[in-house]
């Protein structure tokens, strides 16, 4: 139980993410309409907002080309729930065991969702770039500078980064302008 608090809590220490979930607990928002409401710039709010999807706080439905996101209330219950049973137990329930995936990035990330450092297993390395790619949009066309600006969010070495996801299938790019590609479509090991 613990882990499962700790991760909530990380996910919500932050004033920008707080805001987005008061806003998307009045109903479903795109990341324009919060951006324009919080004031912030649309790869900073798809990076909180990555935030919150990994804690299985806010769902996503696409609408043509727009992405809908939502507070994901069933989410927030099972937790309040979770609670509620360690405590009835005296605090004894045994805490789920972290999926693969998420022991991995809760190793190289630090509480800010920061890479601490890129992983040399490719293995590892692979996970952190799934996680990454996940922050960009589907159907979004980025800048070169609006995909250093997300990735810098997660680690200062954005070049490195840059290249991996173009590397790994996960983002590609013509003159100039990157994509996310779909994930079926994702390499696990990296280029061959």
């Amino acid at each position: 139980m613990p882990d499962i608090l700790l991760a909530f809590f990380k996910a919500m220490a932050h004033e920008s993410r707080l805001r987005i979930v008061g806003l998307l607990s009045q109903g479903e928002r795109s990341v324009q309409d919060l951006a324009e409401a919080l004031d912030l710039k649309e790869p900073t709010v798809s990076h909180h907002l990555a935030l919150l999807k990994a804690q299985g706080l806010v769902t996503v439905r696409a609408e043509g080309t727009t992405r809908w996101h939502a507070l994901d209330l069933s989410a927030l219950e099972r937790l309040s729930r979770r609670v509620l049973e360690a405590q009835a137990f005296g605090g004894d329930a045994p805490a789920p065991k972290a999926d693969g995936e998420a022991k991995i990035l809760q190793a190289f990330l630090d509480p800010d969702g920061r890479l601490k450092v890129i992983p040399a297993a490719r293995r590892k390395r692979t996970v952190v770039l799934r996680w990454l790619a996940r922050a960009f949009e589907p159907d979004r066309r980025y800048s070169e500078k609006e995909v250093n600006a997300l990735l810098q969010q997660r680690h200062w070495d954005s070049a490195t980064l840059r290249r991996e996801l173009v590397g790994h299938a996960m983002l590609t790019r013509e003159a100039g302008v990157y994509w996310r590609l779909p994930e079926s479509g994702w390499l696990e090991g990296g280029p061959a």
